[in-house]
């Protein structure tokens, strides 16, 4: 399996920089995971290519550029049609608000929704993909991919409540947002992680490889993979536009 990152900036994108996206590729099976500000043109293949869409919650930079994508593939001399989309439900109903809705609807012809929560498995090409709600302010599911006894957990938003961290317990490498360091933890909105709390997730489940995402611009990546390394007690690694790891 392999995961190339498409975009990793938190909140908004910048330059060069888009917002939550990623290509999961197992075989001839590709899957964009978020759809985040700027990850539609930063697509690493054709987008024609894309076998599915799984997106965490509903928040835009995790899901803006659905729209993106449905203006690609609807307004074409060849409209592009049923490419399944797994989200919670509020994703559909929030993309619904933008643009027109129905089971007629151009949106729903373009998108075949397949609605997932807490406890929903399904099996994408040559991926095993399995869900659990996160702790974040709206819906939002975290995923376990697996392939060739190998694995992947990638949290979307979250903080460290809940019970998810058991769904990803043992995974090969841990994909996390770090939307905090120790200088700036909000304990008003308890719902994001610091890189510290990241770190000592990843070693209190057992994780082979811890790889952070969803930092902000403002902040230094470097004090945010010192700090998670600090509580792995192991080198971590950063997601990076344009760069791809194994699992």
């Amino acid at each position: 399996m392999r995961v190339q990152v498409i975009g990793s900036s938190g909140t908004f994108p910048t330059v060069g920089r888009p917002a939550s996206g990623y290509l999961i590729v197992q075989g001839s099976t590709r899957v964009w995971c978020d759809a985040g500000f700027g990850t539609f043109a930063a697509l690493p293949v054709d987008s024609d290519l894309v076998d599915a869409v799984v997106v965490s919650h509903q928040h835009p930079d995790h899901c803006a550029d659905l729209a993106a994508a449905f203006h690609a593939w609807t307004y074409r001399p060849e409209p592009r049609r049923g490419v399944p989309l797994y989200a919670p439900q509020a994703v559909w109903d929030r993309l619904g608000l933008f643009l027109e809705k129905g089971d007629d609807s151009d949106l729903s012809l373009t998108f075949d929704f397949r609605p997932v929560w807490t406890g929903d498995q399904v099996d994408i090409g040559d991926l095993s993909v399995s869900f659990t709600e996160m702790d974040h302010s709206v819906p939002t599911v975290g995923s376990r991919w697996e392939a060739n006894n190998r694995s992947l957990f990638f949290t979307g938003d979250t903080g460290p409540g809940g019970s998810w961290s058991e769904h990803a317990a043992g995974v090969d490498i841990l994909l996390t947002e770090a939307s905090y360091q120790e200088s700036n933890k909000n304990p008003e909105y308890p719902h994001h992680l610091s890189a510290a709390d990241a770190g000592r997730i990843a070693r209190d489940i057992g994780a082979k490889k811890l790889v952070l995402t969803h930092i902000p611009p403002y902040m230094d990546v470097a004090l945010s993979v010192h700090e998670a390394e600090q509580t792995f007690d192991r080198p971590v690694g950063l997601a990076v536009p344009g760069a791809g790891f194994d699992v």
